[in-house]
């Protein structure tokens, strides 16, 4: 089993050597800088029409309120679930293009990485694809609004409540993630890997996830002054603060990404070599 781990482990680097990984995370991090404010908004939108307006802005106060305001995190998760409530059905549809973005940056990426050879309209698969995953958005908005309460009610009061919330949160985070990371590798993605290294690396990818997003709450709460790399200008030090993180969300997907394509083979081989012994058995007997 040892032996089996290490050779997966050596196989994830395989595909990704001779191939910037940097430079794809980055690739994909500029789609989701136009895309992921777009994707919210249909989100918030579209769980607002599900659930109501009112039980939207109930559930979220309370997270609003918890969120660490060193940086200005509540001001802009407020007035971002402000625009998504009362987005128009016009708006929506004109931010159905840049979300569908997302798709088109990672299906890129998986391509490129994957070596797919000869495959049209990658953009285009990648945005279709996509889709799916905007139509499931309110189910999954609303089912990890639906334990913000509790979780954010914990963060605020404090001591071991606090760790209590934020296990709560991350295995929250995580079962809305994990749905989302397996169709994207299983979809989105080239190649369509098997099912079982899909759902074992997706899972083990989300939950890596949400514990990098959680990494980014508790950078929020960091008494830091991001405009002075950029001669005071806190706007542009914000957005270059979540354009660093998302860079870095993203190479942990691609990571991941690979790693379900360097079990296939080990997978096959295994499962050949029990084939033959078993045939060796039946012929010795």
């Amino acid at each position: 089993m040892l032996i089996w781990v290490r050779r997966v482990a050596a196989a994830v680097s395989r595909p990704l050597r001779g191939r910037d990984l940097a430079l794809h995370a980055a690739a994909v991090t500029f789609y989701s800088g136009i895309a992921v404010v777009p994707i919210a908004l249909l989100g918030i939108w579209l769980t607002g029409l599900l659930a109501g307006t009112d039980r939207v802005r109930r559930l979220t106060g309370r997270t609003i309120d918890a969120l660490p305001d060193e940086i200005g995190a509540p001001r802009a998760l407020a007035a971002l679930i402000d625009a998504g409530l009362h987005l128009t059905p016009l708006l929506a549809l004109a931010s159905l293009l840049p979300a569908t973005l997302y798709g088109e940056g990672l299906r890129r990426a998986f391509v490129s990485i994957y070596q797919t050879s000869g495959e049209s309209l990658v953009g285009w698969r990648g945005r279709l694809l996509w889709l799916p995953l905007l139509a499931a958005t309110p189910a999954l908005l609303l089912a990890l609004l639906l334990a913000l309460p509790t979780t954010s009610a914990l963060w605020l009061r404090g001591g071991w409540w606090s760790v209590l919330g934020v296990v709560l949160s991350f295995l929250a985070a995580w079962l809305v993630l994990t749905p989302v990371v397996i169709w994207v590798f299983r979809y989105v993605a080239p190649g369509r890997p098997p099912w079982l290294p899909t759902v074992l690396i997706g899972s083990f990818t989300a939950a890596n996830l949400s514990g990098f997003l959680h990494g980014f709450v508790l950078f929020c709460s960091l008494p830091l002054d991001l405009g002075a790399p950029f001669g005071g200008f806190d706007a542009i030090g914000g957005v270059v603060a979540i354009g660093l993180w998302l860079y870095l969300f993203h190479t942990i997907v691609l990571v991941g990404f690979a790693a379900t394509h360097a079990v296939k083979p080990h997978l096959t081989d295994e499962s050949a070599r029990s084939i033959g012994g078993n045939a060796r058995y039946r012929r010795s007997t």
